[in-house]
């Protein structure tokens, strides 16, 4: 594979669906979508549920085929069954065979990639020591928590040293205990310099864990880059937060756009005038506990093309539908 070929790359990847039952229509649920994913980068697949993530995902495994388009992975077309050596892949719900412990189940998916005995009881052993399961290797699934079968999925896609790692909303449905833990183990695929490329609804994940990210809303990509490039860096404002002394007033400036919980208090003011402010609570021997820029979030530019995609539909027309009697 050429140096500069990228890990993953999609031109114009499209999928219409069927719908209806006497009179069939056609609905699209990936529009086009045309992107490239670095060697090593952690990429985040952002979009709220139904917006085509996990359709593209399933098109990359190969699980179902384009309307329209084409991707490569590693250089290799995705139908090329070859390419599949070089992948590793947990869908959003996986289904294990639940009466089997882990131990069982990672050794069942080994024997696809023709591992010895011994080099599957090696890496059984080291795959799970590495999500944290060791201590649980002999435990039947059907006693994993939500959390743990999350580790165990990751621990099945990664088993044969795949390069590039796709995972299907890995943190979806756990707690924040559950969810560092996938955390961790993403940042460690990352660090050994494989790419890892994942589809989330959860934001602040994506700003902690990925090189980029690409937002997917209606099927149609709205933006790729990284976390803090998609969205305006411009600052909207300066947040000041500082406690006062009992029996101490503010300025009445400054009162009125203050909030307080007990001792401490919390104004916003535009940039130009975060000298003065600090000035004034200076004087009133306020102490101050931090300035810190206010800037739009991921969260914000997300929820942001969510309404905007809410509101677009809202608008359309919607034509009769002719039932055949």
């Amino acid at each position: 594979m050429a140096m500069n070929t990228p890990a993953i790359q999609i031109d114009g990847l499209t999928k219409d669906y069927a719908v209806g039952f006497w009179r069939k229509t056609m609905r699209r649920s990936l529009d086009h979508l045309t992107l490239e994913v670095n060697e090593g980068e952690a990429f985040g697949f952002l979009g709220p549920n139904g917006a085509g993530k996990t359709t593209t995902l399933k098109l990359l495994m190969g699980l179902i085929f384009p309307t329209s388009g084409s991707a490569q992975v590693r250089g290799r077309p995705i139908a090329d069954v070859g390419m599949h050596r070089e992948i590793g892949y947990m869908p959003e719900q996986p289904y294990f065979y639940d009466y089997l412990t882990a131990r069982e189940l990672l050794d069942y998916f080994a024997r696809f990639f023709g591992y010895s005995g011994a080099e599957r009881e090696e890496r059984i052993k080291k795959f799970l020591e590495r999500v944290g399961l060791a201590g649980s290797a002999d435990v039947q699934l059907r006693k994993f928590s939500k959390g743990m079968l999350q580790r165990v999925g990751i621990a099945q896609a990664i088993l044969h040293d795949p390069q590039v790692v796709f995972l299907d909303e890995p943190m979806s449905g756990l707690d924040p205990v559950g969810r560092r833990e996938v955390r961790d183990i993403i940042l460690e695929l990352k660090n050994q310099g494989r790419t890892i490329f994942f589809s989330t609804h959860i934001l602040s994940d994506a700003e902690m864990l990925c090189d980029r990210v690409a937002v997917l809303v209606g099927g149609k990509l709205q933006g790729v880059g990284a976390p803090r490039e998609i969205v305006s860096m411009e600052v909207q404002g300066m947040e000041i937060l500082f406690e006062l002394r009992a029996g101490t007033a503010l300025p009445p400036k400054l009162l009125e756009r203050a909030t307080h919980t007990g001792e401490r208090y919390r104004i916003v003011v535009p940039e130009a005038e975060v000298y003065a402010a600090l000035e004034q609570l200076r004087n009133c021997e306020a102490r101050i506990l931090s300035v810190t820029p206010l800037r739009p979030s991921l969260e914000d530019y997300f929820l942001k093309l969510v309404a905007g995609q809410k509101k677009t539909a809202q608008t359309k027309e919607v034509a009769p539908v002719e039932v055949a009697r």
